[in-house]
C-alpha cells in the first residue's frame, strides 16, 4: 500500500500524477491518493470577494484562518472541484477511482482547536472562531472496505470534528495519520518543489536524503508550506512508516522517481 499526498500549489501537473496512478493500479498496487487544492481556493475565494487570510504561528508555521465562509469556500474547491476532476481524471485511465472528503464516514476525524494563536504585526493574538482541527483517527474500516473492493480513495479535507463539525485540517499531516494508520511502507509527499531545498528557492540546494534525528535540524531549512511538510514526515516516521519522500509534482513520472528516490528521502536510518 502506497500513500500518495499531491499538493494543491501552482505548477502542479495533476495528469502526470494521475497517469503513474493508473500504472500502479494496473500493476496489481493499492495506492491511497490524498489532494491539496490551496492555489485554486485562494483564486475562487478572492473571485467571491472573500480573499484568504493566512495565519502565521509563533513557530512559523502557516494555516488558512477558516470562518464558516472560508469553510464553505474551502469544501467546494477540495471536496468538489478538485477532487471530482482528479477522480475523473483516474477514472479516464481506467482507475475506479471514488471521491471522498475526510467528513464522509468520519473517515478523518480529529478534536476542532478552541482557538489558534497567531503573530499579527509582531504581537500574539489568539482567534477563536476558527474552524480548524488536527487528525487524529482515521476510519481505516472505510479505507480497507473499499481497497478491498477494488476501489482507488481520492481523499481531500475538510475533516469531521469530534464534535461532529466540519474543520479545515492540514493534508500533509492528515497524510501521515493516514499512513500509519493503515501500515503503508511509504508516504510519498508531491508539491511543486523537487523535494527539501537548503536555500530556497535555488532547486540545485536539494537535500536528497534527511535521517529522522535529523527532522528538527531540517525545520531550519524549510520555508512556508514546507514546513508543515517536515512535521508530517516526521509524524509519520513515529507512527512506524519506513520511509517518507518530498519529491517533483511537476515533471514526467512524478510517483515513479519519488519511488526511485529521487527527491528528498527520509527515513529512520
Amino acid at each position: 500500500m502506497i500513500v500518495v499526498k499531491v499538493g494543491g500549489s501552482a505548477g502542479i501537473n495533476y495528469d502526470l500524477v494521475c497517469d503513474d496512478i493508473a500504472e500502479l493500479v494496473k500493476d496489481g498496487q493499492q495506492v491511497i491518493l490524498i489532494h491539496g487544492g490551496s492555489d485554486e481556493t485562494n483564486k475562487v475565494s478572492t473571485q467571491l470577494g472573500k480573499p484568504p487570510r493566512i495565519l502565521t504561528s509563533p513557530q512559523g508555521y502557516t494555516s488558512r484562518y477558516t470562518d464558516t465562509d472560508t469553510l464553505d469556500i474551502f469544501s467546494m474547491v477540495y471536496a468538489g472541484k478538485m477532487n471530482t476532476r482528479i477522480v475523473e481524471r483516474l477514472q479516464k485511465r481506467g482507475v475506479n477511482a471514488i471521491g471522498l472528503s475526510g467528513v464522509d464516514g468520519r473517515l478523518l476525524e480529529g478534536p476542532r482547536k478552541s482557538s489558534v494563536r497567531a503573530v499579527v504585526d509582531g504581537k500574539q493574538i489568539l482567534v477563536r472562531d476558527d474552524f480548524t482541527g488536527k487528525v487524529e483517527k482515521v476510519n481505516t474500516g472505510l479505507l480497507n472496505l473499499l481497497v478491498g473492493a477494488g476501489y482507488t480513495p481520492v481523499i481531500s479535507p475538510p475533516a469531521i470534528s469530534t464534535d461532529g463539525e466540519a474543520i479545515n485540517v492540514d493534508g500533509d499531516r492528515a497524510a501521515a495519520v493516514l499512513a500509519s494508520a493503515i501500515g503503508a511502507q511509504q508516504l510519498i509527499i508531491l508539491s511543486n518543489v523537487p523535494g527539501l531545498l537548503r536555500n530556497f528557492p535555488d532547486e540545485s540546494s536539494l537535500i536528497p536524503t534527511i535521517r529522522y534525528a535529523e527532522l528538527e535540524q531540517a525545520l531550519g531549512f524549510a520555508e512556508g508550506r514546507m514546513k508543515k511538510k517536515v512535521l508530517g514526515a516526521s509524524e509519520a516516521l513515529a507512527g512506524n512508516v519506513q520511509e517518507v519522500v518530498f519529491a517533483d509534482a511537476r515533471v514526467a513520472r512524478p510517483i515513479f522517481n519519488a519511488m526511485q528516490g529521487k527527491g528528498t528521502v527520509i527515513r529512520h536510518h
